[in-house]
């Protein structure tokens, strides 16, 4: 079965998201190591990443699954944005490696208006960079599976597929699915023979292998809208016969699949939205 879990805050300390995840029922979790909407991220001390690894060992919540700052855009065709994106992911990638968190959840960027191959190839530039100034790292990129708004990349299959087949080390990348996003990029996922479909395609367009990681939202848009909002699991247009289908898919075992809707100070929405996933498993 799939590892469920939430993103959690860090508020008050990095090993803190393991409680908070651990008060919902959580099996993994997702987190921001620093702040999400700056540039300069946090320094983290040898002793925070020593209590974060080793109230990690305490629990059973693994893995730890990191997202990326949203300002960065690895496909800009501006160099200075281009430049800071970069250092901003490495530093991010430096973190986690710190930490032990083994996937670090990007979106590949929008192009802004250069096109796409442009955009692509400088994703794949930036990528190649950062592999090759970090040699020996452990930490894996997941590329997140977009809505596909204005010129963003990663809302087709194909985006994704070209990224990981043109890097020079394409084992220090994989994907992370996010279910509101490819719903509203045009893929149907509500029965389970759309379903079928949808992943049929994805595993011959991208492979799914290449698969580490779900971010599991339904969708307040309808599908094909390319309108990212994400609603709670059961409550927005996919409905919750969708998610059954991936609750019950033996090639996914063991990934983390992670919610990343809104939540209360009791965190009651991520404990029930998780219990309704596990209800969806065939006894």
């Amino acid at each position: 079965m799939l590892r469920l879990g939430a993103h959690m805050s860090i508020a008050g300390g990095l090993e803190l998201a393991f409680d908070r995840a651990k008060q919902v029922g959580s099996d993994a979790v997702q987190i921001f190591t620093a702040n999400q909407r700056q540039w300069k991220g946090r320094v983290i001390t040898p002793e925070e990443a020593a209590l974060f690894r080793d109230t990690q060992l305490g629990c059973s919540i693994a893995p730890v699954v990191s997202h990326n700052s949203y300002l960065v855009n690895l496909a800009s065709p501006k160099d200075e944005l281009w430049e800071k994106s970069i250092d901003a992911q490495r530093n991010e990638l430096e973190r986690c490696e710190l930490l032990g968190v083994p996937y670090v959840v990007a979106h590949p960027g929008a192009h802004t208006g250069s096109g796409r191959e442009a955009g692509i190839q400088r994703i794949v530039e930036a990528l190649d960079r950062l592999h090759t100034a970090l040699p020996g790292y452990e930490v894996v990129t997941l590329l997140e599976t977009t809505a596909g708004q204005g010129t963003t990349l990663g809302g087709k299959f194909e985006d994704l597929a070209e990224i990981l087949n043109s890097v020079a080390d394409p084992d220090r990348l994989g994907v992370c699915l996010d279910t509101c996003h490819i719903f509203v990029a045009g893929y149907d996922i509500r029965d389970a023979m759309t379903y079928q479909e949808t992943m049929h395609a994805f595993d011959e367009i991208v492979g799914l292998p290449a698969i580490k990681a779900f971010h599991f939202n339904d969708s307040k848009g309808e599908l094909g809208s390319h309108r990212d909002r994400h609603e709670y699991i059961g409550q927005g247009e996919i409905g919750s016969e969708g998610f059954r289908s991936f609750m019950n898919d033996e090639r996914f075992a063991g990934l983390p699949a992670l919610l990343e809707t809104d939540k209360s100070n009791d965190l009651h929405e991520d404990r029930e939205a998780i219990e309704l996933l596990r209800s969806l498993v065939a006894a």
